[in-house]
């Protein structure tokens, strides 16, 4: 899969690098070589995470990396404005979870800054990853539409 076109406009005008996948490289404050004032996340950067300065790793292409990208260049921006010094990314992985059919899923849980995991499946792991699912959505409206969707889904048996 390759990144949107705007990564090859961005590239063009800033001169910055992509990665093989049409992905900007950013720097770990999540900016762009010579532009401090740039900042990309999402799909859209080549990202590393810096919990271990000295082993940055790869952040994956997941919605809480863009979400906690986000979250970082909007404090970074507020650092900047504020004439203080930006700080470099640091990606925390919760987890991984997936649905393998109805009332059946899996979930590996990832306890932060510990290197113990916990892993269930079945019934339990969908109600868990249908409560994250609509946890992290924004508004009651949105929550409540995604429920009665989701829930006319199961009770008819239809996708």
């Amino acid at each position: 899969m390759a990144a949107s076109p705007l990564g090859r406009a961005l590239a063009k005008s800033t001169h910055c690098q992509l990665d093989r996948a049409g992905r900007v490289v950013v720097q770990p404050d999540l900016t762009l070589p010579d532009h401090p004032n740039i900042y990309v996340v999402g799909d859209l950067a080549s990202a590393k995470s810096y919990l271990d300065p000295a082993n940055p790793t790869p952040v994956p292409g997941v919605s809480p990396g863009a979400k906690q990208m986000g979250r970082k260049a909007a404090r970074n921006i507020m650092r900047r404005m504020k004439g203080q010094e930006t700080q470099a990314f640091r990606y925390i992985d919760y987890g991984n979870m997936a649905t393998i059919g109805k009332r059946a899923a899996i979930a590996v849980i990832d306890i932060p800054f510990t290197s113990r995991k916990v892993k269930f499946s079945g019934f339990s792991a969908w109600l868990f990853w249908l409560f994250v699912h609509v946890y992290f959505l924004i508004g009651f409206r949105n929550r409540t539409v995604v429920l009665m969707d989701w829930a006319w889904a199961y009770f008819t048996s239809q996708r």
